[in-house]
Formats: C-alpha cells, structure tokens, sequence
C-alpha cells in the first residue's frame, strides 16, 4: 500500500522512529493499530457495525473479528430470527401456524 503524508507528519514520525530506535514503517504501523483499536471499541462503532451486518454490507468474518465470537454468534441468531419473523407473521396471517 502507498499512500502520501503531509511532510510535518513524516519529520514527527522520522523523529519518534529515531527516538525510539525503530523505523517509520514500525511508528506508522503501531499509531495506526492504536487508532483502529480505540475507534472499534467505541459503542457507536460497534453498532453501527452490527447495522451493517444486519443490512449485508458486512461479512460475519469481519463482525466475528471486531466483536468476539460470543457476541458475534449472538448477533448472527438474532439477525436469523428477525429473517425467520416475517415467515411466520405470514403463516400467522394466513392461518397456517399450529392451532390457527
């Protein structure tokens, strides 16, 4: 991957890379880990990751990853019966469901 960086950016982590007796690449890779790690596990993005799994622009693997398998699991059983619900509601309207 290539990607560009303001030049003041590249002089704080050439710095911070010679400081700490590493490279830029190891600073970059550790700052980014740090950001990605603090914003998945704020509630908000955690919901609005479980939105888009239950919409289907989200693979399990990826839910699974950010959330733990446990919860995960949960999610996917939830997101089943929701998809299950509207069979029954029409078995229910229809009259098929046991006793109807």
């Amino acid at each position: 991957m290539n990607f560009r960086l303001p030049e003041g950016l590249v002089e704080r982590t050439d710095l911070v890379a010679t400081v700490e007796g590493t490279n830029r690449t190891e600073v970059l890779v550790e700052a980014l880990r740090a950001h990605l790690d603090a914003r998945e596990s704020t509630d908000a993005f955690r919901e609005d990751l479980v939105e888009r799994y239950l919409d289907g622009e989200v693979e399990f693997a990826a839910l699974r990853e950010a959330l733990g398998r446990r919860d995960a699991e949960a999610v996917r059983a939830s997101r089943e019966l929701l998809d299950g619900g509207g069979e029954l509601s029409e078995m229910l309207a229809r009259g098929d469901a046991e006793g109807g």
